[in-house]
């Protein structure tokens, strides 16, 4: 069609996929998608079969099983000391994905302007877009990647309606200090602003430090949406569910768009998932057994060129590859799949205008030990 003129005219191709489709052209191990190579307890696909057999077969409710939903708020009051109310606060969704868009499109008008504080995860922008509104970035400040609180604040201006945070954060393996969420806090109720908190990675989370989620700021979660992942706390991204919190009046809104989005997410899941949870343990070990995989792809690389940042978080880690390449760090990526058999993610994707002196790429080290060790193998020895 001639006429045909596209709401996002400068999206293409995800880096993932692309990135992923490079690593099965080249035979390459694939640390560049963040998806385990490991499968979910044998307990919860068990108990998933067992929900289909007992006719868990139809539509769920519009927010979710009422029996998943109670879940939902029992683990949150076991982890943060609150309890939201599992009928008029807990949402359940197609993924962390899926609710970080309908919370987008639930809240920003056209010309609204909404906060990124980047490098972003790559689905916020598309949708702050869609949406009609306005982004504003605010890149962190390297080489630590911190937040320039006093930047935010001079940022905030009329227009500005949301801020979106990710903690612990994608790609950086950043977690939020209690500074942070004062910042964060006071700026947000000083402008009468509204909160997205993307907090899929609230269970790995090392070092002994602490999670500091939204959900324990009652002043805070009065403005705030909370998403959530199961697909990264279990291991089962693909089955693409988890779950958006928020007070009442928001959660009412985010129903809006999430029924006519969605409607509902796969039933048999939603049962498995809260017979699941029944037992605490089902996620509160999972900061020790992805703290043991990036201490092993730490050490793994030492005597690599490759210089490993400092990780708090996620399954994600950095990687200064300044001291190999003067090259961007998409054409370094790509070129090093290509020669050396292993796939990694630049981060220049997360950013509107990349800073030109990046020199960092991503790993994923949700992998098994002898997957981490042979990519490690090749990282040591190919000669780039």
């Amino acid at each position: 069609m001639s006429n045909l003129s596209s709401k996002l005219p400068d999206a293409g191709t995800s880096i993932f996929a692309v990135m992923s489709a490079l690593a099965q052209q080249h035979n390459a191990i694939n640390l560049a998608q963040g998806f385990p190579n490991f499968e979910p307890p044998q307990r919860l696909k068990d108990l998933v079969g067992q929900a289909i057999q007992d006719g868990y077969n139809q539509y769920a409710p519009m927010p979710g099983l009422p029996m998943l939903r109670e879940a939902i708020a029992n683990k949150i009051q076991l982890t943060y000391g609150v309890r939201p109310d599992p009928g008029s606060e807990v949402t359940v969704t197609a993924g962390a994905t899926q609710a970080l868009f309908c919370a987008i499109q639930a809240v920003v008008h056209p010309g609204d302007e909404v906060i990124l504080l980047e490098p972003a995860y790559d689905c916020y922008l598309p949708a702050v877009l869609l949406a009609g509104g306005v982004p504003i970035s605010v890149p962190l400040k390297g080489p630590e990647f911190t937040v320039d609180w006093d930047e935010v604040r001079a940022k905030v201006t009329s227009c500005t309606r949301l801020i979106i945070t990710n903690n612990p954060h994608n790609p950086l393996g950043k977690v939020f200090r209690a500074p942070d969420m004062a910042a964060l806090k006071d700026i947000v109720l000083q402008h009468d602003l509204l909160l997205l908190s993307d907090e899929v990675y609230e269970h790995l989370v090392f070092d002994g430090l602490p999670h500091l989620s939204v959900m324990a700021d009652a002043e805070l979660f009065a403005r705030s949406m909370v998403t959530f992942s199961f697909g990264k706390t279990f291991h089962a991204t693909g089955w693409k569910t988890g779950y958006v919190v928020a007070p009442p009046n928001l959660t009412v809104e985010y129903r809006k768009v999430h029924q006519f989005n969605v409607f509902s997410v796969h039933t048999p899941s939603q049962v498995a998932l809260a017979r699941f949870m029944e037992d605490p343990a089902s996620w509160s070990d999972l900061n020790d057994f992805y703290q043991a995989k990036r201490d092993h792809l730490t050490r793994e690389l030492a005597g690599s060129p490759f210089h490993v940042l400092p990780c708090e978080g996620t399954y994600f880690g950095l990687l200064d590859y300044s001291g190999m390449s003067d090259e961007d760090d998409i054409t370094f990526a790509r070129n090093y799949t290509e020669r050396c058999g292993v796939a990694l993610i630049p981060i220049s994707p997360f950013y509107r205008t990349p800073p030109t002196e990046n020199r960092t790429v991503r790993v994923c080290f949700a992998k098994t030990e002898d997957v981490l060790s042979d990519a490690a193998r090749q990282m040591r020895t190919a000669v780039y």
